[in-house]
């Protein structure tokens, strides 16, 4: 059914994507809110999942992907992390970061506390290992996009993914 819709929406037809919209916006709606959760409000969450379905009707006659549900938790996962970025203003692993939950002092030291760990450790890796480290679990990027953007295979990404998690245990 999938694949009639995505066909009929690269033709243009808006009701195929009102009846994408139907089917998955509870689905893309609880993938931004599990990323950006309690630390926006409602509107926010709305406001990223249809940002979710305009990017997919712009670019819907470049996608080729084979299962339109993982196509658009990519997109909602990006976009979610993007309005993230945005909201929080900081780069990753900072101090002065501010807990949503707003944790009791010794919950907040603790915190602290392994932030401080974590930069630490990715301060001493390699700095082609740190870089590959924090496009994969900060930016999101998949395998393949990191082996584009570098030019390693995706086996030699994988490694050293394993390799950077080792070190940070």
């Amino acid at each position: 059914m999938d694949v009639f819709l995505l066909l009929a929406c690269k033709r243009g037809d808006e009701g195929a994507l009102a009846r994408i919209i139907d089917k998955y916006a509870a689905y893309v709606s609880t993938v931004v809110y599990n990323i950006i959760g309690a630390s926006m409000t409602r509107e926010d969450v709305e406001e990223v999942a249809s940002d979710v379905f305009y990017a997919f009707w712009r670019n819907v006659d470049k996608t080729t992907a084979p299962k339109l549900k993982s196509y658009l938790g990519r997109i909602a996962r990006n976009k979610a992390i993007n309005k993230l970025r945005g909201f929080r203003d900081d780069l990753p692993f900072e101090d002065d970061w501010v807990s949503v939950f707003e944790p009791s002092s010794e919950e907040a030291l603790s915190e602290r506390e392994e932030r401080m760990r974590v930069r630490k450790a990715l301060s001493e890796m390699e700095e082609t290992d740190r870089r590959i480290f924090l496009l994969y679990y900060y930016d999101c990027f998949s395998v393949a996009d990191i082996a584009t953007k570098t030019g390693m295979s995706t086996e030699a990404i994988k490694k050293r993914l394993v390799r950077g998690r080792t070190k940070l245990q």
